[in-house]
């Protein structure tokens, strides 16, 4: 079962931690309210329409589990779900965030698709002065032969000991950013996000 303050940080969902179909299903709205709290203080907006929603063991933990519930394939498709998600769970030397470009028309999402080819390799936090670059998670190509770039993607930021002091030193200022030729913003992280982050290196 899922936890909202679990130190250290589970660094892997296995098949003991979950639960039966009937039982999330009885008890999904509470297991969904009670990640609220949590996912607010994991998700970042950097600019008008990027976001980054920093992934942990309790995020994947609930994707698993509504993934099981809406697709309804039983313990068979468990391992497919844990395949796919465990990678995103952080190591304790890294955060891994979905970055989301969430634009609602249609017609300008299209437009600005075709414009951000590549927006997954211009992510970056930076610390102070010190910037940490992004890199794609392992997954397929994000970007089409005919250069539109997908809508999602995972991002992995990766921090050496020295860095991690820095992300948990209150003086230091942390920002999330892109820099891309077609979108290039940047947000400071505030200390609530910075707190629930930290436990990602704990």
């Amino acid at each position: 079962m899922t936890t909202t303050d679990t130190t250290p940080q589970k660094r892997k969902i296995t098949p003991a931690d979950i639960i039966a179909y009937e039982k999330y299903a009885a008890d999904r709205a509470e297991f969904r309210k009670n990640m609220i709290p949590v996912k607010k203080n994991r998700r970042v907006e950097v600019g008008p329409f990027a976001t980054f929603y920093f992934e942990n063991y309790d995020t994947m933990w609930l994707q698993v589990q509504e993934m099981l519930h809406i697709e309804k394939g039983g313990p068979a498709q468990i391992e497919g779900e844990l395949e796919t998600y465990n990678p995103l769970i952080p190591q304790g030397s890294d955060l891994i965030a979905t970055l989301m470009l969430e634009i609602d028309d249609e017609k300008r999402r299209e437009r600005e698709l075709y414009r951000l080819a590549g927006v997954e390799e211009s992510t970056f936090i930076q610390l102070n002065d010190e910037r940490i670059p992004g890199a794609p998670t392992e997954y397929d190509e994000r970007t089409t032969p005919d250069g539109k770039t997908s809508s999602v993607h995972w991002v992995r930021f990766s921090f050496s000991p020295q860095q991690i002091a820095k992300f948990k030193d209150p003086s230091v200022e942390v920002v999330v950013g892109v820099a891309h030729p077609a979108y290039s913003h940047m947000a400071v992280l505030m200390p609530d996000i910075r707190a629930e982050l930290a436990k990602d290196f704990a």
